[in-house]
């Protein structure tokens, strides 16, 4: 079975400067990743190459066995991938079922065909619901979504992420800038909504790294230098130089 994300010599350069400098990363069907390093290390860059923001220098990047090279972010997006990124990203002046039923017409069918009076659609409207209630924001589907507190924007940016169907999740700093309760609702919700998903993030949080992770990637100036199970890069000698240690110790 193909691994559902595999990076293969994957480089990137800006100019003469390297960013991403020959990165091997395979991630497994149903799996939840975490990638973690110091500020500069790559890590949204990397997400960026994945998700076809940026063209890659080299190397190649398969979704479950497809080459992603040349594809569009949107072209990615209907082969099953989706993503949050670092900054709140919705529509405020638009309610919160609004948002979360435009991220569903794609993947229902329906497209470009904005005559279709979409009030009068049970399924649209049916899956808009269904996604509320997986984030817990269905007592706040008729607000606009620019007045929710900043965890429940991150929640309903979530909801959009999952909206279009997509198997491989992608999230980039998901509880940046939360206190301690807005994220533990916050990996409570990732936790429900990645079941039987693939889930990649970036995360600083170190508590929600080893609480949610199965595996962890560490990212060092564009290069991974260690890749496991939580406990196994706690451990790591090497990791605890470049990054670990000093992280854990500025936690306590």
């Amino acid at each position: 079975m193909a691994a559902a994300l595999h990076l293969n010599g994957l480089c990137k350069a800006f100019g003469k400067t390297e960013i991403i400098r020959g990165v091997e990363l395979e991630i497994a069907k149903g799996e939840r990743h975490a990638i973690i390093g110091p500020n500069g290390a790559g890590k949204s860059t990397l997400f960026n190459l994945i998700t076809g923001r940026f063209p890659q220098t080299s190397g190649t990047i398969s979704l479950h066995g497809a080459d992603l090279a040349g594809k569009a972010p949107h072209e990615i997006n209907r082969m099953g991938l989706s993503r949050s990124f670092q900054i709140t990203n919705i529509f405020g002046n638009m309610t919160v079922f609004e948002n979360v039923r435009c991220a569903l017409l794609w993947s229902m069918g329906y497209k470009y065909s904005f005559w279709n009076l979409l009030d009068r659609s049970r399924a649209l409207t049916e899956g808009a619901e269904e996604i509320l209630e997986q984030i817990n924001l269905t007592e706040r589907r008729n607000l606009p979504a620019g007045v929710l507190s900043y965890a429940e924007q991150r929640a309903l940016e979530i909801g959009i992420t999952i909206a279009g169907g997509a198997d491989v999740i992608m999230l980039d700093e998901p509880t940046a800038g939360m206190s301690h309760s807005e994220t533990d609702y916050i990996v409570d919700l990732i936790r429900k909504v990645t079941e039987n998903k693939t889930l990649v993030m970036v995360e600083h949080d170190m508590g929600v790294v080893f609480g949610l992770a199965d595996y962890i990637s560490v990212l060092v100036y564009g290069e991974i230098i260690a890749t496991g199970r939580p406990e196994e890069v706690r451990a790591n000698p090497k990791v605890q130089e470049a990054y670990l240690g000093e992280v854990l110790e500025a936690d306590h």
